[in-house]
């Protein structure tokens, strides 16, 4: 290869990295913290489901906190779900515990009763939103979680089962919203959500409504 083939060979090579370059930074430099302003709030209540609870209600304040590029807005939220332990569960517990028991006779018993579990929740997601500025909206988004729970009982309060079962667990998320303008400053809202706790999943499927506030950032 001659030298002047190789020059142009290495200006081509240059000029190829600098074009994948610029439109990377082409791409970053959509997302801005200029348009991150409180823009709505939003509540919600819904139902909650994992194999192992049964009978969960889930109720949540979310803040929508403006969009961070183009289509993509942040929600940050706060929730809070109850849930009571199966009656599979519970005999799950019973028999480990019984397992932790000396009986020769083999005639020892052990019910725990009715175990609930409390699961305080902070998440922050990103959305992207289709279709802004329609009288009906839809979202797909990722998040990330972390959720404070506590386990509770008649027979577990105190013991070495309420630590167990309390704690503090990270999450990632997915949701699919959707939102219907009722009025220029309202929304009813749907979402599903599925999460991924450090132990086990959850779902949820919620309702409520947003109150879009004037001065914030509205639906394009």
């Amino acid at each position: 290869m001659s030298g002047y083939t190789r020059t142009v060979a290495l200006l081509g090579l240059l000029l190829d990295v600098g074009s994948t370059r610029a439109a990377g930074q082409g791409v970053l430099s959509e997302f801005t913290y200029d348009n991150l302003r409180p823009s709505g709030i939003q509540a919600d209540i819904g139902t909650l489901a994992a194999s192992d609870l049964r009978g969960a209600l889930v109720a949540g304040l979310r803040l929508d906190a403006g969009y961070l590029a183009p289509h993509v807005r942040m929600l940050v939220g706060v929730s809070y779900a109850r849930s009571e332990f199966t009656g599979g569960a519970v005999a799950r517990f019973n028999r480990r515990l019984l397992a932790l028991v000396s009986d020769p006779e083999s005639n020892a018993t052990i019910d725990i009763g009715r175990v609930f579990l409390g699961d305080l929740t902070g998440d922050l997601d990103l959305q992207y939103v289709f279709n802004e500025g329609r009288p009906l909206t839809a979202a797909l988004g990722l998040g990330v979680g972390v959720h404070f729970r506590n386990g509770s009982g008649q027979a577990i309060n105190g013991t070495f089962i309420e630590d167990a079962l309390d704690g503090v667990a990270p999450a990632i998320s997915a949701t699919a919203a959707v939102a219907v303008a009722l009025t220029p400053v309202w929304r009813l809202t749907g979402e599903l959500r599925g999460t991924l706790l450090s132990d086990f999943p959850t779902a949820s499927a919620r309702v409520g409504f947003m109150y879009r506030f004037p001065a914030g950032r509205g639906e394009r």
